[in-house]
């Protein structure tokens, strides 16, 4: 049976807003000259934190070039987070030129030390072709890893592979238990989607289906 779903209407954007460095600053002005001594002695976390007062305007003029220079500065050092809103920068094009290649580049460094922000944003160039040749079913492969994560939005998406067959084989199951997982997680959508996808499926099925999704939390948790 056919699926009803639509296959690509909330698979085709990257992970909304930034990933942020350390706590809000107060009083602004102080905290801003604190980490900017600590990023100019070259500490990664400082400046990461740093990038983000220069976006935010935390204690100094809103600039997004600078954000940039100190984002790197911390992503050349192997900050996770950094090398994630670096990729983000350059998807967007934010403060430097649009780059889908750079953006994937920063994306895969971060996806590598396991943020999971990352790997579905590199799910999703993937699967959409972007910076690299389309390959869905690398895009499973990175959409899972976040997945495994917890992150409700990577859950919600490796459902939506499932249920429309992206990447190999269609599976309702897996999907039907990925969307579980991600509405008890917050996702609004997922559990309209489970109802979606159950009418094509038997009862003994949703039971099967509703055990995985408690398999599958049960290896999330001893993780």
């Amino acid at each position: 049976m056919k699926s009803t779903l639509s296959k690509w209407c909330l698979m085709l954007s990257l992970a909304g807003g930034l990933a942020g460095c350390g706590d809000p600053p107060s009083p602004a002005q102080d905290k801003f000259q604190a980490t900017k001594a600590r990023a100019e002695q070259g500490e990664a976390e400082a400046q990461c934190q740093l990038a983000f007062r220069y976006i935010d305007g935390q204690g100094v003029t809103k600039d997004q070039a600078a954000a940039v220079q100190w984002l790197r500065k911390a992503a050349d050092q192997n900050h996770a987070v950094a090398q994630f809103n670096l990729g983000g920068a350059y998807a967007s094009g934010s403060g430097v030129p649009q780059d889908d290649a750079e953006a994937l580049k920063w994306f895969r460094k971060a996806a590598d030390l396991n943020n999971p922000e990352a790997q579905q944003n590199l799910g999703v160039l993937y699967a959409q072709g972007k910076g690299v040749p389309k390959d869905e079913a690398e895009a499973v492969k990175w959409f899972r890893k976040a997945a495994e994560q917890n992150y409700p939005l990577a859950q919600s998406r490796l459902a939506f592979m499932y249920a429309n067959g992206f990447g190999g084989f269609r599976d309702p199951q897996q999907a039907h238990a990925w969307w579980n997982l991600a509405a008890g997680n917050g996702d609004p959508e997922a559990r309209k989607n489970m109802a979606t996808i159950e009418k094509e499926m038997s009862p003994q099925q949703v039971n099967q289906a509703i055990k995985l999704a408690q398999q599958l939390a049960e290896q999330i948790k001893r993780k």
